[in-house]
């Protein structure tokens, strides 16, 4: 039958030129259709002119009719085609008494004793988001002030600074605590002098009884001379680490007595612990709340977001804030985040690390950004998560599948598609007809990505062809039954070459023989013929794939990987999403999701 009377086709291109023109304005793209009409016709290979013809006469008609008439079409021959209103992406809630401020300032203060992990993110995102969101200022502030306990290491700081480059994050201001601390003696000596605070040489375990009993301490009531005489020891180093602290007072009563007169700042013997960026210039060192709580105040701080867990810490900084006179920012307190089975205590990775159990801060096993990043998890896939839950103040358990649904929903529409065989196992096609050219999309929805195309040449003794196939794939075929290679030509196995040996469960698989069947992907798809994956042999290039586990896994690519560039994400037809590593005498990718 002449393909101009072949009604089937007809039709099959007025609904894709009626489908295409609807989504483009009222005008049909005939580019973009001849993909997808041999996606469903692939007898037309072969006379791609012919009909492209008939495609271009179609779309001129199709053209024709208004954007009300097509529309109209659709709706009453394909109803089932048409988009459902796709639903609304959730949005961060309002921030509180935004209208108080000239500029809402948010800010990110890590502790550059690691590297960022999954469990930053929410901070980060919604400090960041914010900040954007009402045009304002996001200030990164780096809390180094421990360089006994929680020490930091010069690493760390531009670790984070790269991931939050690659999170998105636009820094506005950038500041170091340790850079600091004349400014915190400052407001010592001011708190002090005031009555708000005093220097306390009760040992810690004297002070803590004589708190849980709701009394004061014998240092707490010294007069303020005899309170400054005691902090100038203190600044010129009079006192050994462990001999005093400064404390802020506070109700004696107060109902939480992790809240009874806090302390705010220690001495450190920092000829045994060097701080990495000062080393031992400094012997008094902040607490985290007076630190954080005076720089929150300096620098302008209007939203402060973060975990439930700082919400005694709030309590705690009201009372410096009462005393000095400031007025205390707007504290959101969002509920714990729990990742299951994501691995985010920094000691372990840390200890990890240095035991050799993690190959580094990129080890897909870790929850780390740098890991993330190696696996192909996009910065708008956690950025989305982290906004779906916003600031909810109850606890909220998430799994890696929620990470991995954001990340496919972007890989989906942005990788480029090629074929991979694991564990491959040889596949020898006899008495084939002629040469046939295999074009493949690079992605079936996006035609202007362009093709890939393979050229199947018969062995001129024999008419035959070697490929490779998965080792799956070659499991579950069975003698005299047909197959596809798929966008190829249609197989009949003739013979399963297998080993068995005394020890094995099942034979082993050597390799398979086949017999050209057809070339119709009609007959494939009457008879329901299994569509497997190929790759020609010898055109192959071996590909390592490293996947969450820290396992690797080899098979072969097909040739126009070869192409591909270090960070690349794709997908592997039936296999999944990998993100490239490197790619020179063979490829070196990691395995995201399916």
């Amino acid at each position: 039958m002449a393909l101009e009377q072949d009604k089937a086709l007809r039709e099959l291109i007025k609904k894709a030129a009626l489908l295409n023109a609807v989504s483009h304005d009222g005008k049909a793209q005939a580019s973009a259709m001849v993909g997808k009409i041999i996606g469903e016709r692939q007898d037309l290979r072969s006379c791609v002119k012919e009909f492209s013809t008939i495609i271009n006469s179609i779309v001129n008609e199709v053209n024709s009719y208004s954007l009300a008439e097509q529309k109209a079409i659709v709706a009453q021959n394909w109803p089932e085609t048409q988009k459902k209103e796709k639903p609304e992406e959730k949005k961060l809630s309002a921030l509180p008494n935004v209208d108080k401020y000239k500029q809402i300032v948010t800010r990110f203060s890590p502790n550059p004793d690691c590297v960022l992990h999954l469990g930053s993110a929410r901070a980060i995102v919604l400090s960041h988001e914010y900040a954007r969101i009402y045009k304002g200022k996001f200030i990164l502030r780096f809390e180094d002030t421990d360089p006994k306990i929680k020490k930091p290491a010069l690493e760390f700081y531009e670790n984070i600074r790269k991931d939050l480059k690659w999170l998105g994050v636009q820094i506005d201001e950038e500041y170091i605590q340790s850079d600091r601390l004349q400014i915190y003696y400052e407001h010592v000596e001011k708190l002090v002098e005031l009555g708000a605070a005093y220097v306390c040489e009760c040992k810690q375990d004297v002070f803590h009884k004589i708190a849980l009993s709701r009394k004061a301490c014998p240092c707490r009531n010294l007069t303020s001379t005899e309170q400054l005489d005691r902090w100038h020891k203190m600044l010129n180093n009079q006192y050994k680490e462990g001999q005093t602290v400064v404390r802020i007072k506070t109700e004696l009563d107060h109902p939480n007595p992790a809240v009874r007169d806090w302390p705010a700042l220690r001495i450190i013997d920092t000829k045994k612990h060097p701080h990495p960026r000062v080393g031992s210039k400094y012997t008094l060192w902040p607490l985290y709340n007076l630190a954080a709580g005076i720089d929150d105040h300096l620098m302008g701080m209007t939203h402060v977001i973060r975990g439930k867990e700082h919400y005694t810490n709030m309590i705690r900084q009201k009372y410096m804030y009462q005393a000095l006179g400031w007025e205390y920012p707007e504290a959101i307190h969002y509920g714990r985040l729990k990742i299951t089975d994501a691995f985010l205590s920094k000691s372990k990775i840390m200890t990890g690390i240095k035991e050799g159990t993690y190959t580094g801060y990129d080890d897909p096993r870790l929850g780390t950004f740098a890991a993330l990043c190696k696996r192909g998890i996009t910065p708008e896939a956690i950025k989305k998560m982290i906004i779906d839950v916003g600031t909810k103040a109850n606890d909220v358990t998430l799994s890696w599948e929620n990470l991995y649904a954001h990340n496919r929903k972007i890989l989906d529409v942005t990788s480029n598609r090629y074929f991979f065989v694991l564990d491959p196992i040889e596949l020898k096609v006899n008495a084939l007809p002629k040469g046939f050219t295999a074009k493949l999309t690079l992605h079936p929805e996006k035609p202007e990505n362009g093709f890939r195309e393979y050229t199947i040449t018969p062995n001129k003794e024999d008419a035959s062809a070697n490929f490779w196939i998965s080792k799956k794939d070659a499991t579950a075929m069975e003698q005299n039954k047909i197959v596809r290679l798929m966008e190829l030509f249609n197989i009949e196995i003739t013979k399963i070459n297998q080993q068995t040996t005394i020890d094995a469960i099942e034979p082993k698989i050597l390799s398979i023989e086949a017999k050209y069947s057809s070339e119709s992907y009609e007959n494939a798809k009457k008879i329901k013929a299994q569509l497997i994956q190929w790759i020609s042999k010898d055109t192959e290039i071996h590909c390592d794939i490293v996947l969450q586990n820290a396992q690797t896994i080899t098979g072969f690519a097909e040739s126009e990987s070869k192409k591909l560039k270090s960070d690349m994400n794709i997908q592997f037809e039936r296999f999944g999403f990998i993100h490239i590593d490197k790619v020179n005498q063979k490829i070196i990718a990691y395995y995201a999701h399916k």
